[in-house]
């Protein structure tokens, strides 16, 4: 019997009916790579508690296969391979596994993409011993439940629900004390998201009725968050749409070079747009300024607003100067965090700063000695190379014009919490651990 089947808080499990020790595997498929996380809780206390994580990840993502399903199938094989490895072969058969795809298959078509999940779901039936999650297993997740899930994911690892009570089930758990919530951003490739429990400054003001309101009992607590998937805003789709814009701001002959201010100063770089090859090239001076202008053109701040107040895009969203409390925390996921944590940014740090920062790699190579004395930035900086600088813009321009913090306004960018990895893994994993169909059988665990 392996080790990783028993834990050292605890003996026996505080129900007798649960086996002291389940797993749950969530494939995060997203549009740039495929990312397995494999949780191991223990039940030593009231409800199941997270004890270890093993995460690894691949690359390119399934919607780099959109041509060959198959393929797509096979390219998961490395991280399954790691979860058979990692959970006893007593558990495998009750260990639930859930593939959850994000926006690069939502951007994909239809068609393509079904093809791809059912090739998937086909190939893990065939090969691995994990049972699916019934009729959801291999899937395409709703944006809302992306954010939402990485909200649950968040304030479960900060200790802002009890460890005794994390399970999402409906109705009234436990009476424990509540605690303020932080709010999570996360940019992704394809798509961002924001989710937020709104505290009105004014008693009057509330959030108003929407898609964009999600009620979650969680934890003994009713919670009643703001959440919004805003699809085309993710990191890789904001460069198409800015460079998009430049190629058609600019009026100049085939095959002349095209003056991109979202490069720095005597870089360039070649890009495809629509299937054509564009060589941009930075100006002569800086232009940070010039280049968050065209980032917040594309957010399309001026949109009609139906239900007022408006983020961007004509979307509805409360105002955070009114509706979330200065002193709650902001977390930052995901492209936020690897475009700042290789620079030698802080976990903390003010949206002013990040302003400074953008100015000096916007400023070019010769500006880029700075960060010779952090290791790995150099290395870093010359493989993301000119973009770089379009990407910190478009980062300043998401949070400070689309979102409106402050300049002075604090906020964290992680990629992990107590040791484990934010995101919505987690979040997305913990009401497996409740479903009918796959328990493990006790003389089986023990």
């Amino acid at each position: 019997m392996t080790s990783s089947a028993y834990t050292k808080v605890c003996s026996k499990p505080y129900d007798s009916s649960k086996p002291l020790v389940q797993y749950v595997l969530m494939i995060d498929a997203g549009s740039t790579g495929s990312r397995i996380h494999v949780y191991k809780f223990h039940n030593c206390y009231e409800s199941p508690t997270l004890e270890h994580e093993t995460f690894e990840q691949i690359k390119p993502g399934l919607s780099s296969y959109a041509n060959s399903p198959q393929k797509a199938a096979e390219s998961l094989d490395a991280l399954l391979d790691i979860a058979v490895a990692e959970i006893p072969k007593e558990l495998q058969s009750c260990t639930p596994l859930a593939v959850k795809a994000t926006a690069g298959l939502r951007l994909l078509g239809e068609e393509q993409a079904q093809a791809i999940l059912d090739a998937v779901e086909q190939r893990i039936h065939e090969k691995y011993p994990f049972p699916l999650q019934h009729r959801d297993g291999v899937i395409i997740m709703e944006g809302k439940d992306e954010g939402v899930y990485a909200w649950i994911t968040t304030n479960y690892l900060l200790g802002n629900y009890s460890h005794r009570v994390i399970l999402l089930i409906p109705g009234n758990i436990g009476g424990h004390e509540r605690k303020s919530t932080a709010a999570v951003f996360d940019l992704g490739g394809g798509s961002t998201q924001i989710v937020f429990e709104p505290e009105f400054s004014v008693p009057a003001n509330k959030l108003a009725p929407g898609d964009h309101e999600y009620i979650l009992t969680f934890a003994g607590h009713t919670y009643t968050l703001y959440q919004h998937s805003h699809l085309g805003y993710g990191l890789m789709e904001a460069r198409k749409s800015i460079h998009n814009h430049i190629h058609r701001s600019a009026y100049t002959e085939s095959n002349v070079d095209i003056i991109n201010p979202c490069l720095p100063p005597h870089m360039s770089k070649e890009v495809d747009l629509h299937g054509a090859k564009v060589r941009m090239v930075g100006p002569t001076h800086a232009s940070p300024l010039q280049c968050r202008a065209i980032a917040e053109t594309i957010l399309n701040k001026t949109a009609p607003c139906a239900l007022v107040p408006c983020a961007f895009n004509g979307i509805y969203m409360p105002k955070l100067s009114e509706a979330f409390p200065a002193t709650n925390d902001v977390y930052l996921f995901s492209y936020f965090y690897d475009r700042t944590q290789p620079l030698g940014v802080p976990t903390s740090f003010s949206l002013h700063e990040l302003r400074y920062l953008t100015q000096q790699i916007c400023s070019g190579q010769d500006a880029w000695d700075a960060f010779e004395a952090i290791p790995g930035a150099m290395k870093a900086l010359s493989e993301i190379g000119p973009e770089w600088c379009l990407d910190l813009n478009f980062m300043d321009a998401l949070l400070v014009t689309g979102y409106e913090f402050h300049l002075e306004r604090g906020v964290k960018s992680v990629k992990k919490v107590n040791g484990n990895e934010v995101g919505w893994c987690l979040g997305a994993s913990l009401p497996l651990l409740e479903r009918k169909g796959w328990e493990c059988k006790l003389e089986e665990v023990f």
